[in-house]
């Protein structure tokens, strides 16, 4: 689900619980070596960046030109751009700054399960 359906609070502690991740992430695959931690902050920010600027994208358009249909188009737009920017980024971190796989997967794979579960857990304590 993406994060600009959520209200602004919602979306913002998401975006910095999936943050959270990236740096814990990176910390612990810094204690194998220095390159596996790299490759895991590439991958976690191959998840966390697409998803805020999904948001800015989405945001611009979100109270004022609800009435005109431009909604719809700002999330189809910010749905290409987000992913564009994922395989762009993920193609950077493997070719150009040659990242170890695994780190990368684990991580933007554990930025993914963040996405889907933290909603539900933030609903949880919001109450």
């Amino acid at each position: 689900m993406s994060v600009a359906l959520y209200d602004s609070v919602t979306a913002r502690r998401l975006l910095l619980a999936q943050f959270a991740i990236v740096i814990i992430l990176s910390v612990v695959f810094c204690l194998s070596s220095q390159k596996w931690a790299i490759s895991a902050f590439l991958g976690g920010l191959s998840g966390c960046l697409p998803n805020a600027v999904f948001l800015l994208l989405t945001w611009r358009h979100q109270d004022s030109d609800r009435a005109q249909g431009k909604l719809a188009w700002s999330f189809f737009i910010g749905e290409i751009v987000k992913i564009i920017l994922t395989i762009a980024l993920l193609v950077i971190a493997l070719v150009v700054f040659k990242a170890a796989f695994l780190p990368l997967c684990v991580t933007y794979l554990a930025v993914l399960i963040v996405q889907v579960v933290a909603p539900a857990i933030i609903n949880i304590f919001r109450n």
